[in-house]
């Protein structure tokens, strides 16, 4: 067991190049020990390659990977004490459930009783005791994907890896899974690393988000962090929706910013310490939509920011409703939960936008 504030896994300097196209750029990442640690981001923005790297599969071009302390660049894979679970299980199809749980114990020469008992008590840990006897073919996907986790927990890894295992499911099971995975990891108290494109996955189940796009790292942080204190526009764009408003500083009070939105209303930000702008200054300004609270009419607040729009479509999607909006010539959009009905197209509404839910960004350079 390692000591308190610990990492399992660290990321120093490495870089991953397919001959002249770099897939990760030099990147330096702490994974603490216990911790669940997502990478996010779009396909092809080297997530998977680090995962690849850290588990052995792939070779950094530069840099170091240690785990547990230890440098692994050259150790191979079966010898780093890893659990990895696939986006498509891996299971061997002619093996019982208990064969292929029991597969990376039988490697390690554990005697026979040994892995008898591991292998029932991995196979409760997820719910699924009994199984022993059948084959995958017999099995749902979820429960594949069980299996898959209880073979690679049952080596007691140092580290356990999980390259986008939830997104094969559909919608209902992948939210069941997201919570049941959480548990295991939580009562295993082993330091994960998973791998996923989807926000609402990583914004639920991590301890800490990796947000990566070309092959950088965009923001780390906690799921809070990252999510309502996006440092790009990217982070803002990507995780979740946001209204991203070109502007220019028109004066500063204490810790409150006016900006004038190009083509826009003049809009109050609050200062978050980090960014200090100066008068005159272009700055962006990144306004979550689910913070914009739409009425027919909104009474002044001290630190808020009233817009007049009209409604130009409404997308329905049950609990919550999402309006694009027109303020004059400025595009807005805002998610507001539904009580009773949604404003229809056309109508005439007031936005509040409070200055604590702005987040301050540089203006663009290009």
């Amino acid at each position: 067991m390692a000591e308190a504030g610990t990492n399992a896994v660290e990321i120093r300097g490495v870089a991953k190049r397919f001959g002249e196209f770099t897939a990760l750029h030099k990147a330096d990442l702490d994974v603490p020990d216990g911790s669940f640690v997502t990478f996010l981001g779009p396909s092809g923005c080297g997530k998977t390659t680090t995962l690849r790297m850290i588990a052995g599969l792939a070779d950094p071009t530069d840099g170091d990977i240690l785990v547990r302390g230890k440098r692994v660049n050259d150790v191979p894979i079966h010898k780093r004490n890893l659990g990895l679970v696939f986006q498509n299980y891996a299971l061997f199809p002619h093996k019982t459930v208990f064969d292929n749980v029991a597969f990376g114990l039988k490697y390690r020469n554990v005697p026979r009783d040994e892995i008898t008992q591991r292998v029932r008590e991995a196979l409760e840990l997820v719910q699924l005791p009994q199984v022993e006897d059948r084959l995958p073919i017999q099995l749902s996907g979820g429960q594949q994907q069980r299996i898959a986790l209880a073979r690679a927990i049952v080596i007691r890894p140092d580290v356990l890896l999980l390259d986008e295992p939830l997104s094969a499911l559909d919608a209902n099971l992948r939210e069941e899974m997201r919570v049941e995975l959480k548990r295991i990891q939580r009562e295993l108290g082993i330091a994960t690393v998973f791998v996923t494109h989807d926000q609402a996955e990583a914004l639920a189940m991590s301890d800490k988000v990796v947000v990566m796009n070309h092959g950088r790292i965009e923001q780390e942080g906690t799921p809070e962090e990252v999510y309502n204190r996006p440092n790009t526009e990217f982070v803002a764009g990507f995780l979740g929706h946001s209204n991203i408003l070109e502007g220019r500083v028109a004066g500063i009070s204490g810790d409150a910013v006016r900006v004038q939105v190009t083509d826009g209303p003049e809009v109050l930000a609050e200062l978050d310490g980090a960014r200090h702008p100066n008068e005159g200054d272009n700055v962006r300004l990144v306004v979550r939509a689910e913070r914009l609270l739409l009425a027919e009419s909104h009474s002044q607040e001290e630190g808020t920011t009233l817009v007049d729009a009209r409604v130009s479509t409404v997308d329905y999607q049950g609990q919550v409703v999402r309006y694009f909006l027109e303020a004059g010539p400025l595009s807005i959009q805002a998610i507001n939960t539904i009580d009773r009905h949604p404003f229809p197209e056309g109508s005439k509404v007031q936005a509040r936008i409070r200055a604590s839910d702005c987040v301050l960004l540089e203006g663009r350079t290009d």
